[in-house]
């Protein structure tokens, strides 16, 4: 064999490493293209689906289909924190007050998934056993406003001060690829009920 059969071979084994290479990294692309695809589809579809049960939930606050129950709904709040809200309302529409509440838990509660900011979120109907979801919930912040549209300043002495309020919710993938976890942000400005304004 001359030196031009090696020169041959050691440029047709130097190519075809550049395009197992690059085949390689290729792959790697479309992997992680798929996983942050499907990442990101399902935190937004979580966050879908909690909005709407939010939704739902806060605009009947102070509501009871027998309106004698709750004759005060401006005093339906019952209880507000930063991460938590306990009210009253009407859940299943069945003439009976319920005392609903939401609130999360601390992040070392959850230890099924990797993200280390995720946490358990918690709805809870007539101090029922407490069973919260993992739905990927790293933020869940209110900000509360009276009337005036002023904030009101925390810890809430008097809730039923609350006229309107402000939520954010910022939910993360539970699972990261390469250290980075997909997200979905929500912010309400002004969440209010109507029951609150029948001041």
């Amino acid at each position: 064999m001359g030196s031009s059969t090696i020169l041959d071979i050691l440029s047709s084994i130097i190519i075809a490493g550049f395009l197992l290479l690059m085949v390689t990294r290729l792959n790697g692309t479309l992997v992680e293209s798929s996983y942050t695809a499907s990442s990101d589809l399902t935190v937004q579809e979580n966050l879908v689906a909690l909005v709407r049960i939010i939704e739902e939930d806060f605009r009947k606050i102070g509501y009871c289909k027998d309106p004698a129950k709750i004759p005060d709904p401006s005093k339906s709040i019952l209880a507000a924190d930063q991460h938590s809200i306990t009210f009253l309302t009407d859940v299943d529409n069945n003439a009976a007050v319920d005392t609903l509440r939401y609130y999360v838990g601390t992040t070392a509660a959850l230890t099924s998934t990797t993200n280390p900011r995720d946490m358990m979120l918690y709805r809870v109907i007539n101090n029922q056993p407490s069973q919260g979801f993992s739905l990927g919930v790293t933020k869940f912040n209110f900000l509360y406003y009276d009337a005036l549209a002023d904030s009101l300043s925390f810890p809430i002495d008097n809730p039923n001060a609350i006229y309107s309020m402000r939520l954010s919710v910022l939910l993360e993938s539970p699972f990261a690829y390469d250290q980075n976890y997909s997200f979905a942000y929500w912010r309400q400005l002004r969440l209010a009920a109507r029951n609150l304004k029948n001041r």
